[in-house]
């Protein structure tokens, strides 16, 4: 029997979705649309729910389907086909940051291999964005105290 050595690790989107209608409104508030050939995409900094929460452990993906895509078995198969291609290059998600896709009705028929090279080309550009962004709870950014000579 041929075992590998090191078992492949699967990777998984579970803790890096975005569930909440109240989280996908405050990334489309922080952020703009951007465009590719079959989705648009958003990137926005990650926000805490409520004032004093922690804020979210680590970056989170939302996709969306509307339905001028199509009838719900269309779009669950877009949805089923970029999770996938999500699943596998998790770890390009930009760290800090929400992402969230509104893929076109071509994601149904373009091959998957031309889907996922998207989804990897959106993800690095994501991360080259986030990366320019100033760090919003960042020390190295936070304000200096002014310190003002006495009279």
């Amino acid at each position: 029997m041929n075992i590998p050595p090191h078992p492949a690790q699967r990777q998984s989107l579970t803790g890096a979705r975005l569930r909440k209608h109240a989280d996908f409104q405050r990334a489309y508030a922080a952020s703009r649309k951007r465009q590719s050939a079959s989705m648009s995409w958003f990137l926005a900094p990650q926000q805490s729910a409520y004032p004093g929460a922690a804020p979210p452990p680590g970056p989170r993906v939302g996709l969306t389907t509307g339905k001028v895509l199509g009838k719900a078995h269309e779009r669950n198969r877009i949805k089923r086909r970029m999770r996938e291609a999500l699943r596998r290059h998790v770890d390009l998600l930009p760290v800090g940051f929400d992402l969230i896709f509104h893929p076109r009705r071509n994601v149904l028929t373009i091959e998957f291999a031309q889907l996922e090279r998207e989804i990897v080309r959106i993800l690095e550009q994501a991360r080259d964005e986030a990366a320019r962004s100033p760090k919003r709870n960042s020390k190295l950014s936070a304000p200096k105290a002014r310190v003002t000579p006495a009279p």
